[in-house]
């Protein structure tokens, strides 16, 4: 996880998360765990905003004239 990224739709930065030391990361293997075992997602782990960019079109009508970032949750990566 690289550092100084923006925050997911959690709000919660990377950097947030390195800081959770040792408690933090058997927690967060605790939910890994139970997410293998189970197969089940938190919902809060599924939802994702996308956000459309146009490229350098200055028409741009098509989908394929607009490219797009997704942010999702940095405790879902």
């Amino acid at each position: 996880m690289r550092n100084k990224e923006a925050t997911g739709d959690e709000d919660v930065t990377g950097d947030f998360i390195k800081l959770l030391g040792e408690c933090g990361l058997k927690i967060m293997t605790k939910l890994t765990n139970k997410i293998y075992e189970t197969g089940e997602w938190p919902k809060e782990f599924t939802d994702v905003t996308t956000i459309a960019l146009k490229k350098k079109k200055p028409q741009a009508t098509k989908c394929s004239d607009h490219g797009s970032i997704s942010q999702i949750a940095h405790t879902a990566k």
